[in-house]
């Protein structure tokens, strides 16, 4: 495997923050951040509980960094982390039915995980706004399994060799997972295509 300058600079940080370099960690937690939130924002379905517990996944990181192997890959290691403070949120939450479904805001009309940049009509734009809240709110009514699946590889474009480090899932089962998701997905949102 050829290094990159930004391979080498995250394995630097890294080594920093095995040395407890909070200011290093730093850098690493602006690099995933974004990603992170929006893995456990969809896994969990609520935008302020999935900051607490991106944060929480992130304590968990510093806190067991001494732990990771330089030559492994940090994303797949953080996202594991992340997945499972998903997990224990919604165990935490008793599984419940009915989440919180993110709604665009109404001061700006954006949606904070969805926000879709469509510049030709406003028309189109709002259309495309709608559809994104929908097929927000049908990934929310997936189950857990289905949803990370999902989300990591369609929504973050994960492969599945990826997929199964973070998961501990095996490969055919999470292709069956994201299969499913996808008919599910297509199910309920069917009503879509006789409004288009």
């Amino acid at each position: 495997m050829v290094e990159t300058p930004e391979h080498d600079d995250e394995s630097t940080l890294i080594i920093r923050c095995q040395q407890q370099d909070h200011e290093a960690f730093g850098e690493l937690i602006d690099r995933y951040a974004g990603t992170m939130l929006n893995v456990i924002a969809r896994m969990i379905g609520n935008q302020t509980d999935a900051q607490d517990v991106a944060q929480e996944a992130f304590v968990a990181a510093f806190k067991a960094i001494t732990n990771f192997r330089v030559d492994s890959r940090f994303s797949t290691w953080l996202h594991r982390i992340a997945v499972n403070k998903a997990k224990d949120y919604l165990r935490s939450q008793g599984r419940r039915q009915e989440r919180e479904i993110f709604k665009p805001k109404e001061d700006d009309g954006k949606d904070p995980i969805m926000e879709i940049a469509d510049e030709r009509t406003p028309e189109h734009g709002a259309s495309n706004k709608q559809t994104a809240f929908y097929l927000e709110q049908a990934i929310q009514k997936l189950s857990p399994l289905y949803r990370e699946a999902f989300v990591l590889k369609h929504v973050e474009g994960m492969d599945y060799e990826e997929m199964t480090e973070i998961l501990g899932a095996g490969k055919d089962v999470l292709k069956m997972r994201v299969y499913k998701a996808r008919i599910k997905l297509s199910q309920e949102l069917d009503w879509l295509k006789e409004d288009v």
